[in-house]
């Protein structure tokens, strides 16, 4: 609402608020801090190409060391180099810049002065010498050696190397007029992966062709001593590295299973916006966890065994089907306020329900219809995620999905105390439902004739070959919707992801004929995740999830264990006298069912030990899709291959 004053009662509110100055009280004024950075331009960078070189071979103590040599232009007196801030798919200003060190600029091998920019602590001012010619940078990028520090990047067995974390460009510039020269020196007997061009090693260096910025920063490199690369479509490779030899053994069922993704997603889109596709995995537990979309290739990481055991891993797939998506859907396909002319300019996250959420739809389709998963897998998944927004997310109350677009600049990715309350990122989640929805509005409208698949060709496969960038807003998804089934598409999408207090995001599923149910065992997807943390989540039961400590990872809000004031970090220590274990604990939730006597945890909070009551009987519950018919039923048919094997 919106409260419009009077003219007189205006004034007469500015002259009561504005209070008499404190005699003998300093007050400083405000002045203007002007910035010296200046706005992009949508031309190349007029001192040449830049050479880049990245030592990587000191796996022992986790550094990178680079040096860039910048060409400059005539009669420069000052050059101004920024660090990436806002970096693609991080959706916020999350650069690393306080892993760069030992930052030194020569010219003529001769240290020159410079000076961060005071307001932009990204921006890096270099004094330039009458005459010269370049500037050398030099400087080292530190690793994370532990996961407190940042994400691993690099291990004694692979790399992860992000050209974007250790290099600067020139202000002023499109990245993509920005020309590098990359090169990058790797281990002894390390295999190296990566979507750039022009690929040639001599001994341990490697050097690609001339790309811009733009390209490179969208190409990274896995590289390691255990690896392996298999062709699984035309142009497209499974690049892989591992922690150990053994875990690269895939079986031929299963590497056809990656060849089925590929041909569902031509099949899909019926275009492709990549020249050459590499699909970059790590098979580890010791550089850390990624799932990255770029145009012509993905990072990837799937826990050590996900090979070996691929149908106990089988709830650890779908990773490489999502970030496929993105090369479509996000990478050429993107949001008008989501693209930005360099990583400087604040890029802006109000249509993630459809860059992510859709993606996340489509992630879960393709892995079912490919069998990179199975389809009770997906099913689990989706029960999860249909329970999330049923029962388990007091905060849809107060915020919409649309707000939760936010959320990667306002929190961080960082655990929350009460996520339940808070929310988090659910543009993934509840829009994939909400596309679910709209899918099964067509297939109902269309008797079945049409359905997302028909949007998914017409939004994110026109211009086959195309593998630049093509903006969209909320009336282009809308105008594109109507092209396939006229329907009020706008009230739809602002109903259901920009409304809070909306009905639970369960409408899809009930209209593709499954409905949500409880049982007292895990589906598959949550077994397989709890077997692989060796936690428990008894969200939907005691009100926390636990892990193999017993310590609570996470509290529902209003849930039992949250009304006897249980929270993150207390440690169950003991259940109804027994010393906690799993098994303890889901017993005693099971006899509380037919007693009046409250489960007692021994509850460990610090150093303070409490026996507290928690009056809760309604036994186990994990979520479960069930078909509400006989037979096949809607999402049966949108789960099953397309293609013929």
């Amino acid at each position: 609402m919106v409260v419009r004053l009077t003219l007189p009662f205006a004034l007469l509110l500015t002259a009561v608020a504005a209070p008499a100055q404190v005699p003998g009280k300093s007050a400083p004024v405000a002045v203007a801090v002007p910035t010296a950075t200046p706005v992009p331009v949508d031309a190349p960078w007029p001192g040449g190409t830049i050479d880049l070189a990245i030592d990587a071979s000191d796996t022992r103590r986790g550094l990178y060391h680079v040096t860039e040599t910048i060409p400059l232009p005539a009669g420069i007196s000052e050059l101004t180099l920024l660090y990436p801030e806002w970096l693609p798919g991080n959706h916020a200003a999350r650069g690393p810049i306080s892993q760069i060190s030992d930052i030194r600029f020569l010219v003529d091998g001769k240290p020159v002065p410079w000076k961060r920019d005071p307001l932009d602590v990204f921006a890096f001012n270099v004094s330039v010498p009458k005459g010269a010619r370049e500037v050398v940078a030099r400087f080292v990028h530190t690793s994370p050696l532990q996961s407190s520090e940042g994400r691993i990047t690099m291990t004694q067995e692979m790399l992860n190397l992000q050209w974007e974390k250790m290099s600067l460009y020139p202000a002023g510039h499109y990245t993509r007029k920005i020309a590098v020269r990359p090169k990058a020196t790797f281990p002894k007997d390390w295999k190296v992966y990566t979507a750039l061009d022009g690929q040639k090693r001599a001994g341990d260096t490697v050097t690609w062709t001339v790309t811009d910025y733009e390209t490179l920063v969208d190409s990274p490199i896995f590289a390691g001593i255990n690896a392996q690369s298999w062709d699984i479509g035309k142009d497209v490779r499974l690049d892989v590295v591992a922690d150990k030899p053994a875990q690269l053994a895939l079986a031929p069922q299963n590497l056809n299973a990656f060849r089925n993704l590929i041909t569902e997603a031509d099949a899909l889109f019926g275009a492709r916006h990549f020249d050459h596709y590499d699909m970059l995995l790590a098979l580890t537990d010791r550089m850390g966890g990624i799932g990255l979309e770029h145009h012509r290739s993905a990072e990837n990481q799937f826990e050590p065994t996900a090979f070996t055991d691929w149908d106990a891993m089988d709830w650890d797939h779908n990773v490489v089907a999502h970030e496929l998506v993105h090369s479509w859907n996000g990478k050429f396909r993107r949001p008008a306020d989501l693209w930005t002319p360099d990583y400087r300019t604040p890029m802006q996250g109000s249509l993630l329900w459809v860059y992510e959420g859709q993606t996340q739809f489509w992630g879960y389709v393709l892995a079912a219809r490919s069998g990179i998963q199975s389809k009770e897998t997906i099913l689990g998944t989706l029960a999860r995620n249909a329970a999330t927004y049923s029962e388990g997310q007091p905060g849809r109350a107060w915020r919409d999905v649309g707000d939760t677009t936010n959320d990667p600049i306002l929190s961080g990715r960082r655990p929350l105390p009460y996520g339940s309350l808070q929310r988090s990122e659910d543009y993934y989640t509840e829009g994939a439902l909400t596309w679910l929805e709209a899918d099964q509005i067509i297939r109902q409208g269309t008797g079945g004739a049409k359905g997302l698949d028909d949007f998914a060709k017409a939004f994110f496969g026109m211009r086959d070959g195309d593998w630049g960038e093509l903006t969209y807003t909320f009336a282009d998804v809308v105008s594109t919707l109507n092209g396939v089934y006229p329907y009020d598409w706008a009230s739809f999408l602002t109903d259901r992801l920009l409304t809070p207090g909306r009905p639970p995001a369960t409408r899809g599923l009930e209209m593709a004929g499954y409905k949500l149910a409880w049982r007292d065992v895990p589906n598959s997807f949550d077994k397989g995740r709890m077997d692989a943390s060796k936690g428990l989540d008894l969200t939907y039961s005691l009100g926390v999830s636990l892990d193999k400590e017993g310590t609570v990872t996470s509290t529902l809000w209003d849930g039992p264990a949250f009304d006897a004031g249980i929270v993150n970090g207390a440690q169950i220590v003991a259940v109804d006298g027994e010393a906690y274990s799993a098994d303890v604990i889901k017993a005693a939730i099971t006899a509380a069912a037919t007693k009046k006597a409250p489960v007692s945890l021994l509850v460990k909070r610090g150093s303070t030990y409490s026996t507290i009551p928690v009056d809760y009987h309604a036994g186990l519950r994990w979520p479960w899709l069930v078909p509400t018919g006989a037979g096949e039923q809607p999402l049966d048919r949108l789960l099953a291959p397309r293609v013929v094997k």
